[in-house]
């Protein structure tokens, strides 16, 4: 998975900016491991040149970045096992974790897609300018995973219960809704990345610089946010399907569309998921990182990523088997079992 990225990642020291172009718009800018070696080489030159104050992200085509690129973990991960393509995991994590906590701005351009991998860049950056086009998702229960790429932390500190929402749902946010949880720190017109590109490499004051976007209202999943709270605060996901059962008796489309996506996730990734969302506001980034490590040990030992791949990206008949195939199925001891600890794990800060 290393291949050669030079290509694939634009590496430019412009002015006080170290700046990283995503350029795999085909395949919307998803990451192997050839992409992450080749960041990291550039944070780690960046993060000791006292020149580079800030540090930019960008995407070319219609996404910033969609994810990791799944298919090719998938077809190497089912040929050799979880070990082909444990230095993938090891250093997107690793990555993650070097960017939150850098001590230089970290400030990503967000027009289009922001996905899994992507939001790995992204959101434990200090700034996320979310330009008109902006959709931010963490959609891997629908693929049997996990959200993960410091999903772990961030979700939960998110306001109220939408952290929650976000990783059992799956579901799409836009621009305001974006700015209104704060996935997002601030919005820019697409059209003036290029200019707010080259005000940061003259070295004006980030704050300055970003704060000259435009007021966004928030979008239609903020007005739910009481609904929210109320349905995916619930003690399991049972429960939380159960509340939104109820509130769709009562006349909610959002819940009746909420819960009936989340029937079609898969059982065992929505009651992990769901575990990660309820340990992860007491749990240090470093420690956040290591759990997503076990876990995704786990997921891959395991059936249901590589049937949610093949559903959804290989075949394309949308139509998973999970196992098991229910939510009743999923022990308490089969969750607990993903994050037990590993021989020989890594340490993330």
């Amino acid at each position: 998975m290393t291949g050669d990225a030079s290509d694939d990642v634009l590496v430019e020291r412009r002015g006080a900016a170290g700046l990283l172009t995503l350029n795999r718009p085909k395949a919307l800018n998803a990451l192997d491991l050839g992409m992450i070696r080749r960041i990291r080489a550039a944070f780690d030159a960046w993060s000791a040149d006292g020149g580079v104050t800030r540090i930019v992200l960008r995407g070319t085509g219609r996404a910033f970045c969609a994810g990791g690129d799944i298919r090719r973990i998938h077809d190497e991960a089912k040929a050799g096992g979880p070990p082909a393509v444990d230095a993938f995991w090891r250093e997107e994590y690793a990555l993650n974790a070097l960017i939150q906590r850098s001590s230089k701005p970290v400030i990503s351009l967000i027009d289009g897609i922001v996905m899994g991998g992507g939001v790995g860049l992204s959101l434990h950056g200090s700034h996320r300018v979310a330009g008109e086009r902006y959709a931010f998702a963490m959609p891997e229960v629908g693929i049997g995973f996990f959200p993960d790429v410091g999903a772990t932390y961030a979700l939960p500190r998110l306001p109220g219960a939408f952290g929650t929402y976000l990783a059992l749902t799956g579901e799409r946010v836009g621009q305001g809704d974006g700015l209104a949880f704060g996935l997002a720190t601030h919005a820019a017109p697409a059209a003036s990345f290029d200019a707010i590109t080259e005000a940061l490499a003259a070295g004006e004051p980030v704050e300055t610089v970003l704060g000259r976007g435009p007021a966004v209202p928030p979008g239609p999943v903020h007005a739910e946010r009481a609904l929210i709270d109320s349905c995916f605060s619930a003690e399991s996901v049972t429960a939380v399907l159960a509340r939104l059962d109820a509130a769709a008796a009562e006349g909610s489309d959002f819940a009746a569309r909420a819960a009936a996506t989340i029937r079609t996730r898969s059982p065992t990734s929505l009651a992990v998921a769901f575990a990660q969302m309820r340990r992860g506001g007491a749990l240090t980034f470093p420690e956040a990182m290591l759990t997503e490590y076990r876990i995704v040990t786990r997921i891959l030992q395991g059936h249901d990523f590589f049937e949610g791949v093949r559903a959804v990206l290989i075949d394309k008949d949308g139509a998973p088997h999970w196992r098991p195939d229910s939510l009743e199925a999923v022990t308490p001891e089969m969750v607990e079992a993903h994050f037990a600890p590993l021989p020989n794990e890594p340490r993330f800060g």
